[in-house]
Formats: structure tokens, C-alpha cells, sequence
């Protein structure tokens, strides 16, 4: 606890906090002493005669008897507290104190250890007595490196230390069997880890003289599930046995490991070989004991009834056996050595069954269990047979008692723990997973049944005090009776619901009840409900756990580990009847064991000789209940060596003290064994607890008892504990309520039949966030209780931390509640409640705080769950009253003062709701029918209605009826018979200025209809204005809101958002009849993003306008036939596909362009089937109302045929062309789909056929047939092409001499086929509409540039949505392209050459409509010239639909840039550039600009636009040229090898190349080097390689730049051989050019050479470029024909 400033001095002052007060007994006369310490004390701990402090800084001090120290005699107490000096330095969190040693554990969480260590209790070696506090070293071993091990706490008890780690595992060390680890070899100095506790998370440890406790939370139920076991981890044996009797089966879990709990997977195997293994002996009713003599079984036929007990009397009362009880030798214990901790009788089982046992050789057996405790006990075994409950030494063999009437050999039954678990199952039952119905089976019955021996069959030796005999004595008449008090069956319900969640490892009893008798005792009236609420996560972690469970190993002789019987356990068990009781601190005195629980109850169990327990006087070995006055909350306790102390609230919130057991008489404290003094029945008050200010907390050990208060300062210290003492007391009342009202409410087997199916899931539903408010409160009490002992930071306050956790909780509860009462779920409750709690419900009344007399007993039940809104209330108050003591600048006030107005404004907020709630409730009830049946539900809640005509349609008729029923999420408009609901997400509505009309009139819109209601008076239309806005308000913010009610007083907006997210369903219009809408609205139509769904499947994604579908969106439409959707991804308008977009078919196909009104219309490309289905195609062209009309190319896959030209309604009619794969080639007319008309047809091999046809490849009328020698026919042809052709007319062969009209002859192709200008209309028109233009040219300049801009915005806009789509270069494109160049007033140099730049950036762009123009146009001219159509018959069509393409885009540039000169016009030269500046530069020029250099630059279309299309569409157009140049490249390429195979030197000289050119020697490298006649590319490389670059650049002006450079180089390098300037002839020139040509080896020189032909700018053919294009060309002949020459 750090020191907490408060107040206005500043200061508080020791005196006030950690007083220490210590006492002995009860007694009227005692007076507790002032233990002084010039420090505050934060804990303490007591031994058997001395006790340890820890005070503030860490300090720690001891007082008492303390032997250990070399101090004179050492056993005379020391007058006042020492400081122990060995640990200052040290800061210490934590100190414990054994019988005879103490502990500390310091910040950084390392042990030390002092006192007694005969038994090896402070882990240290070598020596008996440690006389300061020395380190321990706790160490992880399993780790590597070996870790040390970070310990929270310490529990030290007689003769071993526990230790609790950071990592919630528990450390042990000392003697005996309360260690709870595997071994037998003892003491154990070194700490070792708890292996049967690993996986679990520890909360708590304490000990006890000889036995250890541990509080461990719940495994969650995922971890719990594991496939079940049916073998014992450690022993090997069976879990359940099965035994077959005539009528039943008998399933029996009475497995007991003697090492009390088992293994799990793989731990046995964990153990050192140092350590034995585990004893594995056992024995089950299907198996012998090892004893050396078996009694023979007598199989009982029919079930033992009381009467027929063996005894010769009745037993289900469980008195003692006489005849048992008055022989069984008894033995002194007091003077066995206290280390032989596992000293407890031992009995055996006998049956006269095979021999199975798992040891084969028992004599082994028996030393080993010698050998595991040297001192024999044998003479204490019982005569009666009981099952080997622990490992002990065997003893002689057991004789049958002689004394038993007639001898008669006894069943062998079992007794293992009394009766707590009985798993019993019958015939049916087997194969399923055994039924756990013990709590079925009435007590009564069961004690007769199974308990034929219960009196007296395990005599245990009597404790260290007190009267023998009637100590052992009663310690066996309780463990008779205990089956009938054990509070394991207490809470029937609340067991059998917590066990839906426990893992079923419950010791059972062999059964042998018949399965009538069980079927007819497990009928109970109440069902089981589990009311264990799932725990909220985010607040969870900072909130103790309860579900909590204790676990218990040791010495058990006085029952103190409260399994039901007095055995010992070696290992940790868990003590299954505390499970369910949210136990959260735990207390051992020498002998018993004590469990403070979440709702303030105490348990006790173990040794009662002084009346420790807390009641009657009684032993007990099972948890059970002290007996605390009512209204006393239990909340710390403490034990001692046989007294138990317990602190607790009462009245008043001042902590009050109990003691319970030994009264120490004065004078006599010297000796433990002082006279016996009194006893208490049980806990009386201590006198003087209030004279000691506020307790929190107590502490107790040998005869002592302690307890630390704190002064009130400033009323703080009385706030936290008025505080806390609230939140207990809630927790218990709410406890209540769930256990006496609300579970036996809902195990009512009628239930559902009485409330009706909606009220009762209302009904559990409310349950259940009942059960989470009060276990979060529950938390929340222990939490606070916590707090009070430990640090004081306020703003560490869970409840103002995590508030949230704690609102939503309430707000969930009470809206549970609300639609509960709403649905008259109160009122259907009446009828049940009274059949349960009878005609006066005093219960209920007492639990909902009513003093009024005749409340109807449904208010009474609305009161008892509105009960929590109250306490939101004490929250305010008590956190404002805590603020006080603070001072208003710091931050703790702050957070109290907010978190105060926080819960004080939810109380305000809860209370509206329950009156809306109420008001709700009455409604349905005075307007009971069907119509408000319908509407009624549960979370809707009335806001206002017109029943009093206040409101009325306006135009109603005279007879109508209209009434208004405002609801917080509808508005109702109901008429005589019908009614209807309009929402009120999707509600607009607004006042009706008066002037007009003088009516007072409100005008409402919903998404199908618009009313007008009139008001009575301005009053009512204000009033009806705001409540609708209000209501209207609330829904659209979820409900969630603060104020639906009208007159509410939290600030609302004057009216909600015109626009708004909403989901509506419409129910008149035509088109979206029964379609659902979610998304955005505007004023009662969808507008902005949406989803529309149809009932027939149809549904639609995206952007809406005034209520249709506009913008982008996607719209499926399920097709029955293909099982698939119709999917169109576009654009939208006017509810309509319109613009681009892509639809795929359900039935494979995909159309890709454009549309408008739902059709196919403009450009788009349609896609059918695949390449490997029936009949693929793709048709890419114009469509006019969803048909083929105008200019389009149509790929017939699977005939391999290509058609290009003219369409009309899905046919082909007009001019067109058709290849096929085979070469054939046609153009020619068409009509009604066919071949019809004049016509050109071709054939590889150039046969030519012109004439007239009837169908496709049929010829049909005159015509003329030319074969590729020349030969011809003239005439009448008839037949398919390819078949037979009939003929009749003239055949010509052509004579020699006429050569020359021969070759006038060639047929002209193209004169038949499309114009190319007529090519791709709709594909420029759509550029144009998208510019905003009518058609092409017409419209005005800045609209274009507005539109261009529009576009840029909102495609970048649509991509930030998704910036994955946009690479960064692409955004930077984008940015740079939405500044608009300046495009008016003359062009200039700089302004031509930014123009250029600018459409490059644009046409890269498909966001800009110049590059959506340009990426069209590319996909256009593949589809028609790849594939099929790359025959070289198409080449002149390709080049002429390229110039179209420049001709058609320069207009558009034109109309963007009006001032740019018309083709072949002239740009000025700009002033600044002399002409000599550009003559140098015009080779480096080309670097920067991809056309050449023109004096004054003359604007042509293809020097600016070639740059941006032709290296897109350079492929295509090669492979034409490839193909129709591939005869005469054939002959060029032969030459140029043939020729490259002479040396450099000899084809210099074959070409006439002059010698003064002939290179004497090359540079390679830098050195010099002799041409020898051998060498070869040697010469002239560099221009080599200049002019192989050729191939690499896509227009024609780059690869004339090549040509020159190229022409550049050779220059250089005869410059360089000359050493003196001259002038190049063209004889000179062309034999070295042509050496460079053929050494360069361009493989499609033709190719290259005709395109730079065919798409050269005009106005450079005549300057220099044409004149060294004229020379390549020349070369290229030449090569062609060399050979000739």
C-alpha cells in the first residue's frame, strides 16, 4: 500500500493506518493490547508461540517465544517486536509463520526462510535451527538453463512450507505427506514443484499443522473436455467396473488411487529415477485385495433393505453398531512421532473373486509399504471390510469378527466418501456416458440402502486432545450421519448445474438398486438450471475469479481435508462439495480448515473439539456451514490451533469480530495444555471490536488472535468500507434472489406451457443477465474486499477502470427486464410463483424490500428486478462521498467525480426506461385485440398515440377512423380494420408552414407514400413534431440513445439527418415490390450506396440517385435453366445499365462494352462459350439495341474463319472480308448473313476468282478465275468452292509478249472491304460523348476539359477505396493529369512540345478518355489482325486502318487544343533557339524527342500520336509485313549469309569499296589492333552496331534516327582514318553502306524497310531522312539481286 495522500494537509500520519491489536479467548474481561511499531503494519502472521510483521517499507519485525535465537534461553517472549536486520535492504511483500518457523517473500519474489528446521521446513540442509532469515533458492529444474522461480506467497505449517509462484504453480518442501509430492523419502530440503497441481491456476495456499489446502480457479470448460479416461493415470486400474444382475446392470466409479489424485498423461512418466513410482495398489469390487485371506461373498439376489442389515437392526438413522464399536482396540497416538503423517488405520477389502492383482509377488508389496512408513500400525485395523482407502502398512490378515451374529460373511460394499457422489446408472443407461443423477436418489433411502454398516466401520484414533474415547467416538458418529448434513446435496439444482461444467470424477458407490425404484426416486418436480453465466472477458481478467475450487492433501484424521472420511491423502484432491461455492479466501488452524465464500458464508470442517468449527459440537469431515446470526457477512477469516476468527459487516459498516472455540483463561497462557477452559457453541461477538476503528483484516495462530485496523481519516477509510460493505450485502441479496426465486421459478416443469414459448425464452434470457449482473457483482464484493486489504489507490478501482463493463451489464439487465414486463411476462408469472410460494408471498415481499401491505404479487415481483437500479444509485453516493475526502485539483477526485455522474446518469436513464417500459405495459393493456397483439414485441416501447383525436390524416373521409400510435421504432397508422407500420429509420418528417393554409399540419414522407397529418392545436403539433423527430432520431442511432420518451431532459439535435443508413422492404411499388433496400437515403429515397435484394434472387450492389440505380454497381439475376447468375459489373442511370460495363451470361458468355437502357448498344466485344466448348466465337464491334449493327470482327473459333465488315441486326450484310485459317481470302458484298454479290475470292496460292456468288464459297453468275501462272477463264461459273465448278467460258492463256498488260492485270484488293474511316465508328463516338460532344467536332472546348476532369476525379476517387488497384507510378499520372494544360492562344515550341507530353500521359492512362480511346483502339486492332486474320492479304488494310486511327485521334486533339496548326502546318520557331544552336544539337535532340528535328517543326498527326500507338500495335502489324515480304526476305537472307561468311577485308573489296575506307587498324578495348586479311566484324563495328538497333524502336522516325546515326558513325570513323575533312559522294557512300547492311544481318530488313515506308511523316521523305531511307532501301535491293551481278 503506497502511502495515500489525502486531505488538505497533505499528511497522514502513522498513527492512523496498520494498528496492530492482539488478544487471547473470548471473554468478557479481554482486552486487546496496542502492539506498537513506529510503522504502520501492512500484514502479520502467528505461530504456536510467536509472530511475524511486515511493516510499511518492507520492513519486518518478530515477537513472542523465538528459541531459534541465540538470545539467552530463548524460550522467554521478547518484550517488543525485533527487527529482523538479515532482510533490511530487502524490500519484503509477504511473511508467513509456522507452528515453530516464518518466512518472507521480498519485491522481486525470492524466499527466506528462519525457525525450526528439523523437518527440513526452511529448505535448508545441515542444520536444525535456522536463527535468521537466510535466501532459499526455489529452482525450475525442467527448464534449461535451470530458472529460479518467482514466488508470490508463502503458507508455513508444522512441519513443511508452501510456496505459491508468479506462475501459479505451488513449491513444497519439509516432511509428510501434506507436501504433496511423489516421494517417500523425507524431509525434502530442496522446494519441488506440486507436479499434481501443474496446469492449474493456484489462487491461494494455506496450511495446517499437518495438512496443506489450495484454492484453485475452474478450468474453463474447452480445457476440460478431454477424451474421457477409463484407466487411472497412475494405478492402472479401471474407472468404472460393470457388474451384470439378472434385472441390472450395476456401473460403478468406485475407483479411489491411494495417491489421492491422479496423474494426468504422461506425469507419471515426468517423475526422477531417483524417486519410486507411484504405489499403484488398489482394489475395486471386481478385483481381491491383497490380503492373505478371502472371505467368501454371498451374492445378495434382491436389494438390502434397512430392516435386513446385517446388524440386526435398522441403520438408515446411522447409530453406532455396539457390537462393532465396543471391541475395536484402542491405541495411544499422542506418543507416535508426529512425522508419521499417513498413520491412519487401514482395512481390507475381501472377496472371494480370481486373483488378478497387479502384483504378483505381495510379500514385495508389503516391504514396500513397510519400508514407506517404518512404524507399523497393523494392530489398529478395523474388523469390518472396507476398501484400502490409503497407502499403509498391511497388518496381520483380518478375521471374520466372531461377534457378528451367526457369522454371517458380510457383502462387500463400499464406503468410500460418505454418500457426496453416487453415480448411478441403469440398463438403459449403459453405452451412454454414465448419467451423474446421484442427487436424484432421497437420502433417506439411499442411507438404508447402501450403509448396512455404517456405524463405526472406521474407528479413528482420537486427536492429540481431549477425552479419547468420545473424541474417536464422535468422530465416527459423524462420519455415520454425515450423509444426511453433508451440504454437497444442500443446493440440489445449483450442484447438478454446476456439474454441466465440472469433469465427472466424482468416487461413486457400487450400486444395487433395482432400476424401477431409481427411474421413480429420480423424478424430481424441478428441473436442473444452469445459471453459471459466462464471464464478460475484457473487465474479467481484472476481477477475481469465483469459480473456484479447493483442494486438500495431508493428514485427514480429524477430517480436516473434508473429503467425508479420515484417511490421509498423499496427493492434492479436490474437495468436490465446495465447487459450486464461489469459495475466495482460504484459513487452516492446526486441526481444521476453513472457506470464506464470495456470498459472505463461512465453511468449516475438521476438528471441533473446542467448538471451532463454528457449530454444535460436532467433528466434521465435510464442508459445512458456521452458524452465523442472520444478516452477518462474513468477509476475512483467520484460525488458530483451536480457535477460529472471523471478521464481518453487521448493521452498520463498521467491521464487526466473532471467535469461535478455546477460551484461554488468563494466567494461564504459559502452557498450551492449560486447563480446559470453555467452549464456544459457536462464533460469538467479541465486545470490543469497535473500539478498535476499522478492521481489515485478522489474523490467528497458536492461542493468539490479531487485528490490523486503520483510523477513519477524513472519512476515507469509512467510505471504502461502507463501500464494500454495500457491494456484499447486494451480492448476497442478489444471491438470493437467483437461488430462492429465480431458479426454482425456472426448474418449474410447466413453465414453458404456462407462459408460452416467447415469454419464457424473454423469461431466460433475463435469467441469464441476471445471473451475469450478479456474478460480475459477486467479482466486483471480493474485488473490493481485496482492495480493502491490500493498496488503497483509488484510481485503481475496478468499478471506475473498467465502468464500462459495469454499465453495459445494467443497461443489458434492465432491458432484459423491461421487455419481460413489456410482454406481461410479471403477470404471467403470478400463477406459478403462487403455486410455489404459497397464497402469502412473504418471501418475496421480504426479498423486494416491501413494506406496503396487499401489493399484487406481480408489482411486488417487478420491484424485486428493478432492485439493481437501485444500487446505481449507492454507487453515486458513495463514490461522491469518497470524492470528499480529496481535494477537487487532483486526479483522484476527478475520476471519482466522473465515474459518480456516470452511474448517477445511467440510474436516471434506467428508472426513464422502466417508466416507458410501465407506460408500454398499460398500453396493451387497455387496447387489448388482435391488431395490437401483432404488434406487440418485446423491445418496443410506446411513445405517444392519438386515441384522444389529436392528431388526423388530413383529405380522411368522414366515417374513417385514423389513430396514430407513436413506437420507438415505428409510427402505426391504424384504420377500422388494418393497420400500417412505417419505420422510423426511413421516416422523414416536416412541419407544414401555417401561413398558407392555417392548419397545423405535418408532412411525412416514407420510401412509398407521403401523408399530411393535422394537429388539434400548436401544442399537439410541436408536441407530435419533436417526439417523432426524437423517436426518429433515437432509431437511427441504434436505440441506444438518451432520451426516447418526449419532455425527456438530454440535449437532441432540433431534427434528424435528411440523409441517413437504412434498411426498408417495399410493398407497392411495381418494379421493387417485396425487394429489400439497405443502405443510404436522402428525404425518403435511396440515394448514395446500397444493396437491393429481390425474393426471386435478383440483387443489386452500388450507387443510387433519387431512389434508381445510378453510378457504378453490380446486379446478379439467377438463371433456373444453367443453375447460375446473370452478372453484370457496371455503370448505371436512371435505373438502367448504362454506359460501360461487363456482363457474363449464365450460360458462359461475356459481353464487354457498352450499354443503354438495359441493352447492348454502341461499342462492346462479346466472348461466347469457351475455346474448348461447342461453338466459341467473339464478336468485338458495334451494337445498336442490343444487336450486331455496323462495322464488327467476327472470330469463328471452331470453323477458323475471321469476318470483317459490315453488320446488320445480328447478320452480316454489307461490304465485307472473310480469312480462314486455311489462307483462303474473300472481300466482297454480303447479304442476309451469306456471301452474296460481287466478290474477290483468293486461295494460297494465289488462284484469284472475281465474279458474283449466291452463298458462302459458292460461286454463282459471271465471273473471272485466274491461276497463279496467269492462266484464265472468263464466264459462267457454278459450284462451292473447293468441290467441282461447273464452267462455261472462255479460257485465256497469256501469250509471252503481253507481259506487260499482265501485270495490269493484278487484282486490286481492298476496293471491296470496309474504308478504313468507316472502321470503329462507335468506338470514336463514344470519345466524343464522353468529351461531351453530339457527334465528332461538335461541342464547346470547355465543357470537354470539364468532363475530362470530372472523369479523372471520380475514377481516383472510386480507387481509394481500394488502393491496391493503382500502382504509385499510376496515382502520379493521375495527379499530373488532372492540372489542365493551357489550351488556348498560340502554339509555341514549348507549348507544342508540352501538348506532347501531355498525350503521352493521357493515352497511358484508361481513366483519361484519351487513353480509353488508345487502349480500345489496341484491343480492336489485335482482335482483328492476330490469329486468323494474320494473312498477309490484310497487310494495305492494317496500314490504312493505322492512318485512320491518326487522322481520327489528331481531330480529337485538335478540338482539345483548337490553336494547334492543321495537319502539315508550321509552328513558329521559338525566338530564344539559333539556328546554329540546333543544327549541333539536332543529334542529341532525338534523345529527348522521339520525332525528328524539322526546321520551324511542322505538326503532323503521325509525329505526334505514331509515338503512342504504334509501338501498342507494332506486333500485329510486323507479322503482316513478315508474311507478305517472306519470299523475297527468304532470298535476301541466303545472300546476306552466304556473303558474311568472307573476312572483313574481302567483301570490302567483293562490294568495291574503295581502299582509302578500309579500316588499317580497329580499338578494342582501347589498344590497337592490325585488321589482317583473317579478321572479321571487325570493321566499321560501332556503325554495326547502330544500325542493328533498327529492330529494337517501333516508329518510323526512330528507326530513320538509327538509320542516321548509323550513317553518323561510318562518317567518324573514315574522319578518323582520313585525318581530313570531306564530302561523301553517294558512289563512295553506298558500297560501305552496304558492307554495313549485310554485317548487321537484320533478319526482316523488307519488313522494316516498307513500314518505315508505308507510315513515314510526309514532310521528311524529301529531306536528309529520306535520303538515307532511299540508301537502305537501295541496299536492300541490291542484296536481293546480288547474286545475278
Amino acid at each position: 500500500m503506497e502511502n495515500q495522500k489525502m486531505g488538505s494537509e497533505g499528511e497522514e500520519g502513522s498513527g492512523e493506518r496498520g494498528l496492530l491489536h492482539t488478544w487471547k479467548g473470548y471473554s468478557c474481561s479481554v482486552t486487546p493490547e496496542r502492539v506498537l511499531l513506529s510503522r504502520p503494519v501492512l500484514q502479520a502472521a502467528l505461530g504456536t508461540r510467536h509472530g511475524v510483521l511486515l511493516a510499511e517499507g518492507g520492513q519486518v519485525y518478530s515477537f513472542g517465544e523465538l528459541p531459534w535465537r541465540q538470545v539467552g534461553s530463548g524460550t522467554e517472549p521478547v518484550a517488543e517486536p525485533i527487527l529482523e536486520t538479515a532482510l533490511s535492504g530487502q524490500r519484503v511483500v509477504f511473511v508467513a509463520a509456522g507452528s515453530f518457523h516464518s518466512g518472507a517473500v521480498t519485491e522481486d519474489g525470492s524466499v527466506h526462510m528462519w525457525g525450526e528446521n528439523a523437518s527440513g521446513q526452511c529448505g535448508l540442509s545441515g542444520r536444525t535451527l535456522v536463527p535468521s532469515p537466510t535466501p532459499v533458492g526455489v529452482v525450475d529444474l525442467e527448464t534449461s538453463p535451470p530458472q529460479p522461480v518467482r514466488i508470490l506467497e508463502l503458507a508455513c505449517g508444522e512441519q513443511h512450507t508452501l510456496a505459491l509462484s508468479a506462475r501459479r504453480e505451488v513449491w513444497a518442501w519439509g516432511s509428510g505427506c501434506q507436501l504433496g509430492l511423489v516421494t517417500s523419502a523425507f524431509p525434502v530440503r530442496q522446494p519441488q514443484k506440486v507436479e499434481h497441481l501443474a496446469g492449474r491456476y493456484v489462487l491461494q495456499v494455506a496450511c495446517g499443522a499437518f495438512h496443506s489446502l489450495a484454492l484453485v480457479r475452474c478450468l474453463a470448460p474447452q480445457e476440460v473436455r478431454r477424451p474421457p479416461q477409463d484407466k487411472c493415470g497412475q494405478c492402472n486400474q479401471l474407472l468404472y467396473t460393470m457388474t451384470d444382475k439378472e434385472d441390472h446392470v450395476i456401473i460403478s466409479d468406485n475407483h479411489y488411487c491411494p495417491l489421492g489424485v491422479e496423474l494426468a498423461d504422461g506425469e507419471a512418466a515426468k517423475q526422477g529415477p531417483g524417486s519410486p513410482a507411484p504405489s499403484r495398489l488398489r482394489t475395486s469390487p471386481s478385483e481381491p485385495a491383497l490380503s492373505s485371506t478371502a472371505l467368501p461373498t454371498v451374492a445378495t439376489e434382491e436389494p438390502h433393505t434397512p430392516e435386513k442389515a446385517p446388524g440386526g437392526q435398522a441403520n438408515s438413522k446411522g447409530e453406532e453398531r455396539p457390537e462393532l464399536n465396543g471391541d475395536s482396540p484402542k491405541t495411544d497416538l499422542d506418543s507416535a512421532p508426529s512425522t508419521d503423517c499417513c498413520k491412519t488405520p487401514v482395512t481390507v477389502a475381501t472377496g472371494a473373486a480370481p486373483k488378478n492383482s497387479p502384483y504378483p509377488d505381495e510379500q514385495a508389496v508389503k516391504d514396500y509399504l513397510k519400508r514407506l512408513s517404518d512404524h507399523s500400525l497393523a494392530e489398529q485395523a478395523a474388523k469390518g471390510p472396507v476398501t484400502v482407502q490409503c497407502v499403509q502398512p498391511l497388518g496381520e490378515s483380518v478375521e471374520p469378527d466372531p461377534e457378528t451374529p451367526d457369522s454371517a460373511p458380510l457383502p462387500v460394499t463400499t464406503v468410500s466418501s460418505t454418500l457426496n457422489s453416487l453415480v448411478v446408472s441403469c440398463a438403459s443407461a449403459v453405452g451412454e456416458r454414465v448419467a451423474s443423477t446421484y442427487e436424484a436418489l432421497s437420502l433417506k433411502k439411499v442411507m438404508g440402502y447402501y450403509y448396512p454398516t455404517a456405524g463405526g466401520c472406521v474407528p479413528g484414533p482420537g486427536p492429540s486432545e481431549g477425552p479419547k474415547e468420545t473424541r474417536e467416538d464422535r468422530v465416527r458418529l459423524e462420519e455415520s450421519m454425515q450423509g444426511k448434513k453433508s451440504s454437497s446435496l444442500g443446493d440440489i439444482r445449483e450442484e447438478e448445474a454446476e456439474g454441466l461444467s465440472r469433469r465427472l470424477s466424482l468416487p461413486g458407490l457400487l450400486s444395487q438398486v433395482s432400476p424401477r425404484l431409481l427411474r421413480k426416486a429420480s423424478r424430481p418436480r424441478v428441473r436442473a438450471v444452469a445459471l453459471t453465466p459466462t464471464p464478460i472477458s475484457e473487465a474479467e481478467d481484472n476481477l477475481p475469479s469465483l469459480h473456484t475450487e479447493v483442494w486438500s492433501w495431508g493428514r485427514g484424521k480429524e477430517g480436516q481435508l473434508g473429503h467425508g472420511d479420515i484417511l490421509p491423502r498423499l496427493q492434492p484432491l479436490c474437495i468436490k462439495n465446495l465447487s459450486s461455492k464461489e469459495v475466495v479466501r482460504l484459513a487452516a488452524g492446526a486441526h481444521h480448515s476453513l472457506a470464506l465464500t464470495a456470498q459472505s458464508q463461512v465453511f468449516s470442517w475438521g476438528s471441533n473439539s473446542s467448538g471451532q468449527l463454528g457449530h454444535m459440537d460436532a467433528p466434521s469431515t465435510v464442508p459445512r456451514l458456521a452458524k452465523m446470526s442472520e444478516g452477518i457477512r462474513v468477509w476475512d477469516i483467520a484460525a488458530g490451533q483451536q480457535h477460529t476468527l472471523i471478521l464481518a459487516d453487521g448493521d452498520c459498516f463498521q467491521p464487526i469480530l466473532y471467535y469461535s472455540g478455546r477460551q484461554v483463561r488468563e494466567g494461564a497462557s504459559g502452557s498450551p495444555q492449560a486447563e480446559m477452559g470453555g467452549y464456544t457453541q459457536q462464533p460469538v461477538l467479541l465486545p470490543f471490536c469497535m473500539n478498535l476503528g476499522y478492521v481489515s483484516s485478522v489474523f490467528a495462530g497458536g492461542q493468539s488472535c490479531l487485528a490490523l485496523a486503520d483510523r477513519n481519516v477524513m472519512g476515507f477509510i469509512a467510505s471504502l468500507h461502507e463501500l464494500a460493505a454495500a457491494e456484499r450485502k447486494f451480492y448476497c441479496k442478489l444471491s438470493n434472489v437467483k437461488s430462492q426465486i429465480l431458479r426454482p421459478l425456472l426448474g418449474l416443469e410447466n413453465l414453458c406451457a404456462i407462459l408460452g414459448p416467447a415469454v419464457n425464452v424473454l423469461l431466460q434470457t433475463l435469467a441469464g443477465h441476471f445471473s451475469r449482473l450478479c456474478h460480475l457483482t459477486g467479482q466486483h464484493s471480493v474485488s473490493l474486499t481485496a482492495f480493502l486489504r491490500r493498496g488503497r489507490d483509488i484510481k485503481g478501482l475496478v468499478m471506475l477502470e473498467h465502468s464500462s463493463t459495469f454499465l453495459d451489464t445494467y443497461k443489458e439487465y434492465c432491458s432484459s427486464v423491461g421487455n419481460f414486463l413489456v410482454m406481461g411476462g410479471f403477470q404471467a408469472l403470478v400463477k406459478p410463483s403462487l403455486d410455489f410460494f404459497g397464497k402469502s408471498p412473504e418471501l418475496v415481499q421480504r426479498l423486494a424490500e416491501s413494506s406496503e401491505e396487499n401489493v399484487p404479487l406481480s408489482d411486488l415481483l417487478v420491484t424485486l428486478f428493478y432492485l439493481p437500479v437501485r444500487h446505481l444509485h449507492e454507487y453515486g453516493r458513495l463514490l461522491l462521498k469518497l470524492a470528499t475526502c480529496f481535494e477537487v485539483s487532483t486526479v483522484e477526485y476527478q475520476k471519482l467525480q466522473d465515474g459518480c455522474s456516470k452511474y448517477e446518469a445511467l440510474a436516471l436513464l434506467l428508472k426513464r426506461r422502466r417508466k416507458e417500459a410501465e407506460y408500454t405495459f398499460h398500453f396493451w393493456k387497455s387496447f387489448p385485440g388482435k391488431m395490437t397483439d401483432s404488434l406487440r414485441k418485446p423491445s418496443r416501447r410506446l411513445v405517444c398515440e392519438s386515441s384522444n383525436k389529436a392528431l388526423t390524416l388530413q383529405n380522411a373521409g368522414r366515417f374513417s377512423v385514423n389513430w396514430f400510435i407513436l413506437f420507438n421504432d415505428a409510427l402505426v397508422h391504424a384504420q377500422f380494420s388494418t393497420h400500417h407500420v412505417f419505420p422510423l429509420a426511413t421516416l422523414w418528417v416536416e412541419p407544414i408552414s401555417e401561413e398558407d393554409t392555417g392548419l397545423y399540419g405535418l408532412k411525412v414522407t416514407s420510401p412509398e407514400e407521403t401523408f399530411t397529418l393535422l394537429a388539434s392545436s400548436p401544442m399537439e403539433k410541436a408536441k407530435w413534431l419533436r417526439a417523432i423527430n426524437q423517436a426518429v432520431d433515437q432509431a437511427l442511432s441504434g436505440g441506444g440513445g438518451e432520451g426516447v420518451a418526449p419532455g425527456s431532459s438530454t440535449p437532441q439535435r432540433p431534427e434528424p439527418p435528411i440523409s441517413r443508413t437504412a434498411t426498408y422492404t417495399f410493398y407497392k411499388d411495381s418494379r421493387l415490390k417485396e425487394a429489400t433496400y439497405e443502405g443510404r437515403w436522402l428525404a425518403g429515397k435511396p440515394h448514395g450506396k446500397g444493396m437491393l435484394k429481390w425474393l426471386d434472387g435478383r440483387t443489386y450492389i452500388g450507387t443510387f440517385k433519387n431512389g434508381l440505380e445510378d453510378g457504378f454497381g453490380e446486379y446478379l439475376v439467377p438463371n433456373k435453366s444453367f443453375n447460375k447468375n446473370h452478372h453484370y459489373h457496371g455503370h448505371w442511370k436512371e435505373g438502367r445499365m448504362h454506359g460501360f460495363g461487363t456482363y457474363r451470361y449464365a450460360s458462359g458468355e461475356v459481353y464487354e462494352g457498352s450499354f443503354q437502357d438495359n441493352m447492348r448498344h454502341g461499342h462492346g466485344m462479346l466472348r461466347s462459350g469457351k475455346l474448348n466448348s461447342s461453338s466459341p466465337s467473339v464478336f468485338i464491334g458495334q451494337w445498336l439495341q442490343d444487336k450486331k449493327t455496323g462495322y464488327g470482327v467476327y472470330d469463328d473459333i471452331t470453323r477458323g474463319e475471321k469476318y470483317m465488315g459490315m453488320w446488320q441486326d445480328d447478320q452480316r450484310q454489307g461490304n465485307g472480308v472473310i480469312v480462314t485459317q486455311f489462307g483462303l481470302y474473300y472481300e466482297g458484298a454480303f447479304n442476309n448473313n451469306k456471301m452474296m454479290g460481287t466478290g474477290i475470292l483468293l486461295s494460297e496460292d494465289d488462284t484469284t476468282f472475281e465474279g458474283e456468288f449466291s452463298e458462302d464459297w459458292t460461286l454463282s453468275g459471271k465471273g473471272t478465275l485466274t491461276m497463279p501462272n496467269g492462266d484464265n477463264f472468263e464466264g459462267t461459273f457454278n459450284g462451292v468452292w473447293g468441290t467441282g465448278i461447273k464452267v462455261s467460258g472462255t479460257y485465256f492463256k497469256p501469250n509471252l509478249y503481253e507481259s506487260d498488260k499482265e501485270k495490269n492485270r493484278a487484282v486490286k484488293l481492298g476496293s471491296l472491304a470496309v474504308r478504313p474511316e468507316e472502321k470503329w465508328r462507335a468506338v470514336f463516338e463514344e470519345c466524343w460523348s464522353r468529351l461531351g460532344c453530339e457527334a465528332p467536332g461538335q461541342g464547346e472546348n470547355w465543357k470537354a476539359w470539364e468532363n475530362i476532369a470530372v472523369t479523372l476525379t471520380t475514377s481516383r476517387r472510386q480507387h481509394k477505396d481500394s488502393p491496391e488497384l493503382l500502382s504509385r507510378s499510376h496515382n502520379k499520372t493521375l495527379e499530373s493529369l488532372e492540372f489542365i494544360p493551357q489550351h488556348v492562344g498560340p502554339v509555341t515550341m514549348e507549348k507544342y512540345d508540352s501538348i506532347r507530353r501531355y498525350l503521352i500521359k493521357a493515352c497511358d492512362t484508361p481513366l483519361h478518355p484519351m487513353g480509353r480511346l488508345v487502349e480500345t483502339l489496341v484491343a480492336v486492332y489485335r482482335m482483328t489482325y492476330v490469329g486468323v486474320g494474320a494473312n498477309r492479304r490484310l497487310l494495305q488494310q492494317a496500314v490504312n486502318e493505322i492512318k485512320s486511327y491518326l487522322s481520327r485521334i489528331f481531330q480529337l486533339v485538335r478540338f482539345l487544343f483548337p490553336d494547334l496548326p492543321e495537319e502539315g502546318g508550321l509552328i513558329p520557331e521559338s525566338i530564344s533557339d539559333s539556328p546554329d544552336k540546333r543544327s549541333r544539337s539536332s543529334s542529341s535532340e532525338t534523345a529527348i524527342q522521339p520525332e525528328s528535328p524539322q526546321p520551324g517543326r511542322v505538326v503532323s498527326s503521325s509525329a505526334l500520336l505514331l509515338p503512342v500507338l504504334l509501338p501498342r500495335l507494332y506486333p500485329p502489324l510486323f507479322t503482316l509485313y513478315a508474311l507478305e515480304k517472306e519470299r523475297e526476305e527468304d532470298v535476301y537472307w541466303e545472300c546476306v549469309l552466304r556473303l558474311n561468311k568472307q573476312p572483313d577485308l574481302a567483301l570490302l573489296a567483293f562490294l568495291g569499296v574503295q581502299q582509302k575506307f578500309w579500316p588499317v587498324s580497329i580499338s578494342v578495348l582501347g589498344e590497337k589492333k592490325q585488321v589482317l586479311s583473317s579478321s572479321k566484324d571487325a570493321c566499321f563495328a560501332s556503325a554495326v552496331e547502330t544500325l542493328q538497333q533498327i529492330s529494337t524502336t517501333f516508329t518510323p522516325s526512330d528507326k530513320l534516327q538509327v538509320i542516321q546515326l548509323t550513317f553518323e558513325e561510318i562518317t567518324q570513323e573514315v574522319l578518323a582514318l582520313l585525318k581530313e575533312d570531306f564530302l561523301w559522294s553517294m558512289d563512295d557512300l553506298f558500297p560501305v553502306f552496304l558492307y554495313v547492311v549485310l554485317r548487321a544481318r537484320i533478319r526482316n530488313l523488307g519488313s522494316e524497310v516498307n513500314l518505315i515506308e508505308d507510315l513515314m511523316d510526309p514532310c521528311v521523305q524529301h529531306g536528309e531522312h529520306g535520303i538515307m531511307f532511299t540508301t537502305l532501301k537501295a541496299c536492300y535491293y541490291q542484296i536481293q539481286h546480288e547474286k545475278i551481278t
